[in-house]
């Protein structure tokens, strides 16, 4: 079913831009979720090592950019907008403009590959949310799907494999391990959506890309978990992970955090910083894979995403060797499984 769009919504999760805005912005985070003081001040501490400025709002400015010039080049005319769940520009605030601009209909594109709550439903209640705040004439809102397996990502992140590998000492890079992260979430939370859909998209996504770059062999792990210890997350932890390999002779290893679209602070910190100083001290030599970031080819996957629902084109995928896990469930496309559309319905419930 075609479906006609006069804007698009950039919507991301958002980030300060200076010291002062770091504590708020994590108190917007974790409102609720009883994080205690403590850990937002270590978290901070990561941000205010690089001035309180987190990459992903000017990453996302410049990916804008690239969408925006994209569409010349296409010859084609569809205004661009950006809005965030938890810092300025603010999806309430991006909408209300949206609306005194005239937007009737708008496709929404999500910076996460993923489906689950955090990576897809969350943005489906960031939007029902954002309509009921501006109330009548909001425009119209369509999701557009999880692209974990669109071939420009796939290409992405395995051209990204190929420079890090290509960076490890000459003598290294035959045997160098390949690891994928992603975020690790609450196992309470793993089947919000279905089970474990997050998880079993990563390892697909995972699996699609290591064959792109010639590997049979390659581990998945994940970072980045909060939270008290007693509460279990996915593992293993990229930490933990990497001090097996070394306990095993591994000499070198190439990280390639697949779960993520943009090198922000979870990337720049957690990775490049955390893990970086753990390789050193284990002897392992360790390169870093980047994300999409802004690319171009970025731009063009997001514009394919738009063209599928605009004008009702199949889905562009990557074929594994497994079923691709969830999504596609509804008329349009916009929700992963079941599950995730009734996950995203409560919030419109409350409004």
């Amino acid at each position: 079913m075609s479906r006609s769009f006069d804007a698009l919504l950039v919507l991301s999760f958002g980030g300060p831009e200076g010291p002062e805005q770091v504590m708020p912005f994590l108190e917007n985070v974790t409102r609720g979720r009883g994080i205690p003081p403590e850990r937002l001040a270590t978290v901070a501490e990561h941000y205010l090592h690089f001035d309180g400025v987190s990459p992903i709002n000017g990453i996302n400015r410049a990916l804008i950019d690239e969408i925006r010039a994209e569409l010349v080049e296409r010859g084609e005319q569809l205004p661009v907008y950006f809005g965030n769940r938890n810092w300025h520009p603010l999806i309430e605030d991006t909408v209300a403009a949206m609306t005194s601009d005239g937007v009737a209909r708008a496709a929404v594109f999500a910076t996460s590959a993923w489906g689950g709550y955090s990576g897809c439903a969350q943005y489906q209640e960031d939007i029902v949310r954002a309509r009921a705040a501006v109330g009548e004439g909001a425009p119209e809102l369509v999701k557009l799907r999880q692209f974990f397996d669109h071939p420009l990502l796939v290409a992405m992140f395995a051209d990204a494999v190929a420079e890090a590998v290509a960076t490890l000492p000459e003598s290294l890079r035959a045997e160098a391990r390949l690891v994928f992260t992603a975020h690790s979430i609450p196992l309470r939370a793993a089947d919000r959506c279905g089970p474990d859909l997050y998880g079993r998209q990563v390892h697909y996504a995972a699996g699609l890309i290591a064959a792109a770059t010639g590997y049979d062999d390659y581990d998945v792990v994940w970072q980045s978990r909060s939270g008290p210890p007693q509460v279990p997350w996915l593992e293993p932890d990229v930490a933990e992970h990497l001090s097996t390999l070394a306990a095993s002779g591994t000499k070198a290893v190439a990280v390639c955090p697949v779960g993520f679209v943009s090198d922000h602070i979870e990337v720049v910190w957690d990775l490049d910083n955390e893990l970086a100083e753990q390789a050193d001290k284990l002897g392992i030599v360790l390169a870093r894979a980047s994300t999409p970031n802004a690319q171009r080819r970025f731009a063009q996957l997001i514009l394919d995403l738009v063209d599928e629902v605009r004008d009702g084109r199949e889905p562009m995928r990557v074929i594994g060797a497994q079923p691709v896990p969830g999504y596609g469930s509804s008329v349009d496309g916009s929700f992963c499984t079941p599950a995730c559309e009734v996950s995203a319905r409560p919030s419109a419930g409350s409004q």
